[in-house]
């Protein structure tokens, strides 16, 4: 393995035992599979569990830890709860990591482990994440960053190791499909998902439905575009977003871009545009 694999390892053996914050995306894939190789069952997996969560990645989710067989929780967190959350503020990352690491860390502590690890990353930092501000405040470690690791060599480091999500595209809750100062509700979450089950369905891998009240707004990988205004594959786009209950239908022309709706914020808050 590589010498950044032997790094990660080596820091991780000095924890003796830890709880992983896992998503099932390549940075928490990347840190539980690591974090099984350096503590072998001193492991456990904590997967948060709430209506921004797409069902399709919690199967996903379950299945990598049942093949790196590593124990896991699902562990319901509560922010629906919270009307600062629901408000959708430019703070709402802060909010909803609040729920879930306070969430973590009590589970964590219900089987002995005193330590919750997660998987940002250094590239991280450059975005606009106030949901960073809740992990230091609760005391929740985030290795890669320590480490000065970035999300080029996560990948690198996860293809080495054999995880078939090395590749697999950057993910996000469905709550950041809702524009900011837009509420969010379980109805709003239900017809994101669908719109995106539908969209990975006809075959687009990095995809996003931004949900503008009755349009939706589709981001996808700039090479996808094309596919996208193929008559067909169009009408068949059209059909989909419209039984997940849009009304209006609209493709983005510059393409999915990381943290899009962080494009509205003021620049104190969204220094470099994603």
């Amino acid at each position: 393995m590589s010498a950044d694999y032997q790094r990660l390892i080596a820091h991780l053996r000095d924890y003796k035992r830890a709880a992983i914050a896992f998503s099932g995306g390549v940075d928490s894939s990347l840190l539980l599979a690591a974090a099984k190789d350096a503590l072998g069952d001193e492991v456990l997996a904590l997967i948060g569990v709430s209506p921004t969560l797409p069902q399709r990645e919690l199967r996903e989710a379950q299945a990598l830890c049942d093949t790196l067989k590593v124990r896991y929780q699902l562990v319901q967190t509560a922010e629906m709860d919270d009307p600062h959350y629901r408000a959708n503020s430019d703070r709402r990352c802060y909010y909803c990591k609040k729920y879930l690491y306070q969430a973590f860390l009590q589970a964590a502590r219900n089987h002995d482990y005193s330590t919750v690890l997660e998987g940002s990353n250094r590239d991280d930092l450059s975005d606009y994440r106030p949901g960073m501000e809740a992990l230091r405040e609760l005391g929740i470690r985030s290795p890669f960053v320590e480490l000065n690791i970035g999300k080029e060599q996560i990948r690198q480091m996860a293809r080495e190791r054999g995880l078939t999500v090395w590749d697999k595209p950057a993910a996000a809750c469905l709550a950041s499909r809702i524009p900011y100062g837009e509420p969010i509700d379980a109805e709003k979450l239900a017809r994101i998902e669908r719109a995106e089950d539908s969209l990975h369905d006809l075959g687009f891998r990095q995809v996003r439905a931004r949900d503008h009240g009755g349009l939706v707004r589709i981001e996808a990988a700039p090479e996808d575009l094309p596919k996208l205004l193929d008559p067909a594959k169009r009408e068949a786009v059209v059909t989909a977003m419209k039984s997940a209950g849009y009304l209006y239908v609209s493709l983005d022309l510059q393409g999915y871009r990381r943290g899009a709706m962080n494009e509205a914020l003021p620049p104190a808050e969204n220094d470099e545009p994603k």
